[in-house]
């Protein structure tokens, strides 16, 4: 069965992937559907999901051979994948004569930077692009509906839906009640779409739906920008673990907050952060504020009435510049700081951080410590352009 976009003609102009589901009786083995999918792409890759499934490139087309079960109810699964077809069937019933409103949706979501499910971008799927335009009837009408969107809002079409989520925006599943279709999309990229609808409808360009691409920043460029934000980034460049992305980008997600929250308890100040893959690397970048310390560092101890704290405190600051003395009450010593320089830290504590299990052993096997202009040593194009959109980061307003 072909599934997806391409089976009820709402996928975008450009897009050559193609879904296509092998079925099998409940009560069989989804390897033999593999097998099948084998034969039928003899030079392909075998991906795990939920479960193993083949990817192969075949006449243009990216095609994904994903077996699945046969049930006869969606209240049946066995399985995640075994509720895509129902999908297939439902919206394909409905959309008639609204497709065009559905390719006009995904296109500005595309355009906006919010289209796209998987985790990396946390956005609207195409699936839920079509259930937004069923619901209020047409592209405009949802971009109006959306231009006041708020956090909590819930679209149930089937009016079936019983169970309580917590995510930003709840769609209910019409054949799956128990399912929010939007439990990926972040609350950022739920509001990003809300202030681009409300910008679009006042003021319509076409720059939503296909905006200039970003040319990758020159090395000149790069010294340009450094110099006119007077930041300092620091650039964590390593092998990325071979798995999929979205197994490796909540990992790297999880290991840029570890990170930033050691540097924040360091005294090092961040500006932002943001990761990114390219090749076979991944890198999480760091624009910081501060990023070098005096020696000198103050530490606050405990009220100084409280005298058996007060001698813990100094017995683990034997060596003070300066103190012990009183300030607001408090003992206080005056030390020197373990690392003046975030780099420094980095390179000490990076391997004790909680990064994930994948992230963990790559960082561990090696990897690049890149500050300021050092950056320049990556050359790579795809890395210069992600620079150039994290430099000049903006939601679409016009």
């Amino acid at each position: 069965m072909l599934v997806g976009s391409a089976a009820r003609g709402t996928w975008l102009s450009g897009d050559h992937d193609l879904d296509i589901f092998l079925a099998v009786p409940p009560e069989e083995s989804l390897a033999a559907a593999l097998d099948v999918a084998k034969i039928a792409a003899p030079h392909y890759e075998e991906k795990y999901a939920e479960h193993a499934y083949i990817h192969a490139r075949m006449d243009g087309f990216e095609v994904d051979l994903v077996p699945c079960y046969l049930v006869d109810d969606a209240s049946h699964l066995k399985s995640a994948v075994d509720r895509t077809p129902f999908h297939t069937i439902y919206v394909s019933r409905k959309i008639v004569g609204k497709e065009d409103d559905v390719l006009l949706l995904k296109q500005f979501m595309k355009g906006v930077g919010v289209y796209g499910s998987e985790l990396k971008v946390g956005g609207f799927s195409g699936y839920l692009a079509e259930l937004l335009v069923l619901s209020y009837g047409s592209f405009s009408e949802v971009l109006r509906a959306a231009s006041s969107w708020r956090p909590g809002l819930r679209l149930d079409l089937e009016g079936h839906g019983t169970e309580r989520h917590n995510e930003p925006l709840i769609m209910v599943d019409p054949v799956d009640p128990k399912r929010n279709v939007a439990a990926a999309l972040t609350l950022d990229r739920m509001l990003q779409f809300a202030v681009a609808a409300r910008s679009f409808l006042a003021g319509p360009k076409i720059e939503f739906f296909f905006p200039p691409p970003l040319p990758p920043l020159s090395d000149e460029q790069i010294i340009a920008e450094l110099n006119s934000r007077e930041t300092m980034p620091i650039l964590i460049d390593f092998a990325a673990p071979d798995v999929v992305e979205d197994v490796l980008y909540p990992q790297l997600r999880k290991a840029e907050g570890s990170i930033g929250a050691l540097l924040e308890r360091n005294g090092f100040c961040m500006l932002r952060s943001d990761v990114f893959t390219y090749r076979d690397r991944a890198v999480m970048l760091f624009e910081m504020q501060v990023w070098q310390l005096s020696k000198a560092c103050r530490r606050i101890g405990p009220p100084a009435w409280e005298a058996e704290h007060v001698a813990r405190f100094l017995a683990a600051h034997p060596h003070p510049f300066s103190g012990p003395y009183i300030a607001g009450g408090k003992v206080v010593v005056e030390e020197a700081r373990q690392h003046t320089s975030a780099r420094d830290l980095l390179s000490c504590q990076i391997a004790s951080l909680s990064l994930g299990k994948h992230l963990h052993a790559s960082i561990c096997r090696g990897h690049n410590i890149y500050v300021g202009q050092e950056i320049l040593g990556i050359e790579d194009e795809g890395f210069r352009v992600f620079l150039a959109q994290f430099f000049s980061a903006r939601v679409r307003t016009g």
